[in-house]
């Protein structure tokens, strides 16, 4: 009998709200799961959930016992992190959040071949343009690609990356190319919805500051939707250089008025705190540090 495994497996369904959600982080089936939690009621001698179709809720003794199992749980972590960071040694699970295109394109070889080195590591990776509160929701890490990092978190910067306008040759063949930012107003754009600045494009050019409100003929919250919008030849987009970086350097988009920039954007590796930053926190960010040294897309 495997108390710690039980009581691992009872806070598990309760966080993930059901026997199924606790199945896959925990690598049992939903069988198995259900057995240790029964096992353990029955051991226990009480009920810890209520069932129903619908849901499940804690008892009384399932509340107290819940906390309780979250607090030893808590200080056998505490205990491995201290062990491990006195060691050196990258060892145990690594939660990371990255933005969706960014972390398709250049991240998805990077976990691999960092395991390839900390074997002893495993990642649970999310892909997310939402902005995690990497606190509260238990990151360890996040991919931040912004002006600023927030202030109020610890960051080191990998890269950078220009926000360029751009468009297809038949597009521009078709309905014209623009020489200046305010012609944008006449043409079709496909616009990114997570931009702060919304359908207001800005650039910085020799006149200084300028501003154009765009009409899109379509929004999406996807960089690769942009992307292949203007692959299609449907619009002008505004896009980082990460994403359409190949694009331009083999023909299949342009960048219009080069001499007018838009933003440039620092890409993070964003965590909590410096305070007992744990081995493999560390050495994942020296990984990623030293990977994106080398130029990885045309700036």
């Amino acid at each position: 009998m495997d108390r710690f495994l039980e009581m691992r497996t009872f806070v598990q369904v309760v966080d993930a709200g059901s026997f199924i959600g606790a199945a896959e982080p925990l690598e049992m089936s939903k069988a198995a799961v259900s057995r240790h939690v029964g096992e353990l009621e029955a051991r226990l001698g009480v009920r810890l959930l209520n069932r129903t179709t619908r849901k499940l809720s804690l008892t009384e003794e399932g509340e107290l016992f819940y906390l309780r199992c979250k607090e030893l749980l808590g200080g056998v972590e505490a205990a491995e992190s201290e062990i491990t960071s006195r060691s050196g040694e990258a060892i145990g699970l690594l939660r990371v959040s990255a933005p969706v295109s960014f972390g398709n394109l250049h991240l998805g070889d990077v976990w691999a071949a960092f395991k390839a080195r900390h074997p002893k590591v495993t990642f649970d990776v999310t892909l997310s343009d939402r902005v995690v509160d990497i606190v509260e929701e238990g990151y360890d890490l996040a991919i931040r690609i912004s002006q600023l990092p927030n202030s109020s978190l610890i960051s080191r910067k990998l890269a950078s990356t220009r926000v360029v306008t751009c468009a297809s040759p038949p597009y521009l063949a078709k309905h014209g190319w623009p020489k200046h930012p305010s012609e944008l107003s006449s043409h079709s754009i496909i616009a990114y919805s997570n931009w702060s600045m919304q359908d207001e494009w800005a650039f910085e050019g020799p006149e200084g500051r300028v501003t154009v409100r765009t009409t899109p003929c379509i929004r999406t919250n996807s960089g690769d939707t942009c992307r292949a919008g203007a692959l299609a030849h449907e619009g002008v987009i505004l896009q980082p250089t990460f994403l359409v970086g190949q694009d331009l350097e083999s023909g299949a988009l342009i960048e219009l008025f080069p001499q007018f920039r838009a933003a440039e954007l620092g890409i993070y590796a964003v965590y909590g705190s410096r305070k007992h930053l744990s081995p493999k926190v560390r050495l994942l960010i020296d990984f990623l540090a030293d990977r994106f040294e080398v130029k990885r897309w045309l700036e």
